[in-house]
């Protein structure tokens, strides 16, 4: 909510300063998020009385004004406003001022005329985005006064990020409660008082579904002038809260929005037929809205309707075709009551988000509604005439919120806080915040407001205890315990340094929502089933994700669109998969490379990165475990990896990953641009690694033989290397594949693969023999097991 400091200052006034304010705000849970002021920078500005306007005798769209400043004599001002008229008050920029933008006013001479300021608009002031002239004052506005100082314009809007439990806060009234809670200073709330009916023209009302809408508060004005024109005063405060003045009606409606947090709605009384109809929609129902947009009702929807048809999407936003508009003459205000349960959602479920829903789906104090409608319309009658009729109240008094007492003790107050207030003090603040207190013995039987729905259980009040009294004032208290010390497990895996060896490999951390697209999952794990929320945020992160890969997606396609072309990001994180016992959240790394292999530099020409390379960062993952060899990467298919370049990770004899190359279908609906390479391996086949053995080194020297054999293209080296282990046996130390080769002299569907053989043992140096002999183990077990031959 962003509102005036002025304004608030109307009605509570401490002796602190703007920052001071913030500060306190935040320090309660009312978090701060910005503090601007209230109007662009400009001095020299001052009010002004256009006494004459003639046109200009030189240019047709310019005239000639004689403005009193309040000096000796008036000014000449060229202007080119149409609507500059005698008798209008202004705001003027005198020579030497210094508008927005550091623009500084000077004598000029336009068309051989010459003019001594500048009548200024909004926009040139600042104080809107456009204008369509110049800014009329009011008729009481004083001639030569400094304008900045009379309208107040060195103030400040400060904007505060509400939790959605704090909907009481959502008004000036209700910060109001809190600072003068705070500060323990008077509060000065405006005085409404009943505003007497002119007619006795009641428009009937029936509550059709009293367990969303409770009550409902409505009166006639009749015969209000179209003319008019909202002043000049209110819609500052508008503007200064974030709202664009639009009308007389809907203006007051969203300043007593601001002032008391009820939100309000004006109909045009002549497009109304018969009664008012709070109900649930019919099916098939449709309602074409304010913003122009027609929605087909579903008939768990809250609807305000006539006799005929539905005017309105209860607390949420009102019909096009029973609008105030310029000809309106006679109105119907209402002011209702709407259960959070029957309007939570909904906005969202059409599309919406307003001002009244957002107050209506965290609560609105219940016994507002005719305090509201009487401020609005004596506001409304002030400003547009009209006869009101009395106040029609509908309540079913069954079927509103029941403010039960809750017990608050002492004692329990001085464990939670950890700090022993006296009884006056936390007696104080709980009256200071508008709670009835009983006595009792230990405590207090306490009674919350009718606006205070966050206040559920004892220690709710205990945490208002705390943060009126100040968080920063209760001690720093230090837990006197045995501190009982664990060795972490050699072995364990540590996470921070998997997250460490990808950053040394040139990775980025990224952290995602935990929830995604139900149409990208989908895409990516087809069999799978993710949980879809009852409540989501939109419609695009609706399902909880069952993989990392649909975040890590998203990340680099919000990358590349800024130009980024290398990415190479990671994420850790949990993952929803349904199980047999339910629904299951497995901890798991995941991983996505895209683009160059390593950062463009001089010294190596640019080369994409490929499956091989994300491969031996996962295997650089893989051996922090301590059993690389334990680990095995099958072929296999999975509907998001291109068939070709897809492996699954094993590990025990059960898959723990996969790692391959995005489908290239999938990338071009992403709109990546390249070849995306992606991993995922489930932490738990992480978390046990194997310790390190040492192994005596070899006095006696190694033998290395190399050989280059021919296979068929399909035959996989992790078959070849696992042959040739167990035919070289305790003899082989390591194994090196140093060259493939596909081509010239080698025939079609075969594959050339050049080995080098390692032998040594720690017993013996090893003679030719005995690894001629080990050697032609090794080429027996190929032939017969692949069909290898020596290459010629």
């Amino acid at each position: 909510m962003r509102f005036s400091e002025s304004w608030l200052r109307e009605w509570v006034n401490p002796c602190i300063d703007t920052q001071t304010l913030a500060d306190q705000l935040s320090m309660a849970g009312l978090e701060v998020d910005a503090v601007a002021p209230a109007a662009a920078a400009f001095s020299g500005v001052v009010v002004g009385l256009v006494l004459e306007v003639a046109p200009h005798p030189d240019a047709g769209k310019l005239h000639v004004c004689m403005v009193d400043l309040g000096q000796a004599a008036p000014l000449t001002i060229v202007c080119g406003a149409a609507n500059v008229a005698a008798g209008m008050r202004v705001p003027v920029a005198t020579i030497g001022a210094v508008m927005p933008g550091d623009f500084k006013i000077k004598r000029a001479k336009l068309r051989g005329v010459e003019s001594f300021g500048m009548i200024c608009s909004a926009s040139e002031l600042g104080l809107a985005e456009t204008s369509s002239g110049i800014l009329p004052l009011p008729a009481d506005a004083p001639v030569g006064a400094d304008f900045r100082a009379w309208l107040g314009l060195d103030d400040a809007c400060i904007e505060v990020d509400l939790t959605p439990d704090r909907g009481d806060c959502l008004s000036i009234a209700g910060l109001a409660w809190e600072v003068a809670a705070i500060n323990d200073c008077p509060l000065t709330p405006v005085v409404v008082e009943p505003v007497a009916p002119a007619s006795d023209d009641r428009f009937p009302v029936s509550l059709e579904a009293p367990e969303h809408c409770p009550r409902y508060a409505c009166r006639t004005i009749r015969g209000i002038d179209p003319a008019a024109v909202t002043p000049l005063w209110m819609r500052e405060r508008l503007r200064r809260g974030g709202i664009r003045a639009i009308s007389p009606v809907v203006d007051v409606t969203n300043y007593v929005l601001l002032e008391l947090g009820q939100p309000m709605h004006g109909f045009d009384l002549a497009h109304l037929e018969g009664e008012i109809r709070v109900r649930l929609a019919a099916p098939r129902e449709r309602l074409h809205l304010l913003n122009g947009e027609t929605i087909e009702l579903r008939p768990d929807t809250l609807v305000i309707a006539d006799a005929v048809r539905p005017v309105a999407l209860a607390g949420i936003m009102g019909g096009a075709a029973s609008a105030v508009e310029s000809e309106t003459r006679d109105i119907l205000l209402e002011s209702a009551f709407f259960a959070p349960a029957g309007i939570s959602g909904k906005a969202r479920s059409y599309g919406l988000h307003t001002d009244s829903s957002h107050r209506f789906e965290r609560g609105v104090d219940p016994e507002l509604q005719v305090r509201a409608l009487e401020r609005a319309t004596r506001l409304l009658v002030a400003i547009v005439g009209g006869e009101p009729g009395p106040v029609v109240d509908m309540t079913a008094a069954d079927h509103l919120p029941r403010r039960a007492p809750l017990t608050l003790r002492a004692a329990r107050c001085a464990q939670v806080l950890g700090l022993e207030l006296p009884p006056e003090t936390i007696a104080g603040i709980l009256k200071r915040l508008g709670m009835d207190l009983v006595p009792v013995a230990g405590g207090w039987q306490v009674t919350p407001p009718s606006g205070r729905f966050d206040l559920v259980h004892e220690v709710d009040l205990i945490a208002d205890v705390g943060r009126i009294h100040g968080y920063d004032r209760i001690p720093v208290s230090h837990a006197s315990s045995a501190a009982a010390t664990r060795a972490r497990p050699e072995a364990a895996f540590d996470l921070d340094r998997a997250r460490l060896a990808l950053v040394d490999r040139g990775f980025q951390e990224v952290i995602t929502y935990s929830f995604v697209s139900p149409e990208l999952q989908a895409r990516i794990e087809p069999e799978v089933k993710g949980l879809a929320l009852a409540n989501p945020i939109s419609a695009e992160l609706s399902v909880m994700r069952p993989s990392l890969w649909p975040g890590l997606l998203h990340t680099a396609r919000y990358n590349q669109a800024r130009q980024q072309e290398r990415v190479r990001i990671f994420e850790t994180g949990l993952r929803f998969r349904p199980g047999p016992e339910g629904l299951c959240q497995e901890a798991a790394i995941g991983g996505l490379v895209i683009g160059p292999l390593d950062p463009e530099q001089w010294g190596a020409p640019t080369r994409p990165v490929d499956f091989f390379a994300l491969k031996a960062d996962v295997e650089a993952l893989l051996a922090l475990s301590g059993d690389l060899p334990g680990f095995s990467f099958v072929p296999d298919q999975h509907p998001a990896l291109h068939p070709g370049q897809s492996a699954r990770i094993d590990y025990a004899g059960r898959p723990v990953g996969r790692l391959g190359m995005l489908h290239p279908a999938l990338a071009a609906d992403l709109d990546l641009t390249g070849d995306a390479f992606l991993f995922e391996l489930e932490q738990a086949a992480l978390t046990t690694g194997v310790l390190p053995r040492f192994t005596p080194i070899s006095r006696y020297p190694a033998i290395r033989r190399d050989l280059a054999i021919v296979v068929d293209e399909g035959v996989a080296y992790a078959d070849i290397a696992g042959c040739i282990r167990a035919g070289a046996g305790d003899l082989l130390r390591e194994l090196v594949l140093f060259d493939v080769y596909v081509g010239e002299n080698i025939e079609v569907g075969r594959k050339s693969l050049a080995l080098g053989l390692i032998l040594q043992v720690s017993s013996q140096t090893l003679t030719d023999e005995v690894v001629d002999e080990a050697v032609g183990r090794v080429l027996t077990r190929l032939e017969s097991d692949f069909g290898a031959r020596l290459r010629d």
